[in-house]
């Protein structure tokens, strides 16, 4: 047996919103988002919440941040994206307080399943609880929970849970110490 994308078929997934909604987005997304030219973070949050996204306060967004539908985004309060970061969120990504996603992570809800001809969509929720960190180029894999204050470190890779208090890395994701905070 062979794949043949010929065959794949995506009707089942629904984004959300309706066409005009996803096509605003888009531009929105590439004219204000995606830009160098656009640091205006409080703009972005009013942006955001006007698409569907809930937003708490306090959120910095950095330049040439790509967001995929704002509408299954949920972010807490004291949040930063960082510079090229890239939420691929085709279901609900849920991000707590105090939180740091680092310049050009990537959190990815979609996948393929490689065992079927039709490589058909998987797509998997994404949970990142109080006081994690997402370290720079690190990927976060569809249906992930990052528990409180976990650590992700720079270029690791998690396709499993992360435990709470643990910094991870390595590729895949392997605890290495106990995230210990001081005052």
């Amino acid at each position: 047996m062979r794949v043949d994308n010929s065959t794949f078929d995506n009707s089942s997934y629904n984004p959300g919103k309706g066409l005009l909604i996803r096509t605003l987005w888009y531009l929105v997304n590439a004219l204000v988002f995606k830009s160098y030219i656009f640091p205006f973070y409080k703009f972005k949050v009013l942006l955001l919440r006007l698409f569907g996204a809930s937003i708490g306060s306090n959120v910095i967004i950095k330049p040439n941040v790509n967001i995929k539908y704002p509408w299954h985004l949920f972010i807490g309060d004291n949040v930063w994206l960082g510079e090229s970061s890239w939420i691929d969120n085709l279901v609900k990504v849920e991000i707590g307080d105090n939180v740091c996603i680092s310049q050009g992570a990537f959190l990815l809800t979609g996948n393929h399943n490689y065992s079927k001809k039709s490589f058909d969509l998987i797509a998997k929720n994404i949970v990142i609880k109080d006081g994690v960190w997402i370290g720079a180029k690190a990927i976060i894999c569809p249906g992930v929970v990052c528990e409180s204050h976990s650590v992700l470190s720079v270029g690791t890779i998690a396709s499993k849970n992360l435990k709470a208090y643990t910094v991870y890395s390595g590729i895949p994701a392997k605890p290495v110490r106990e995230r210990k905070i001081s005052l």
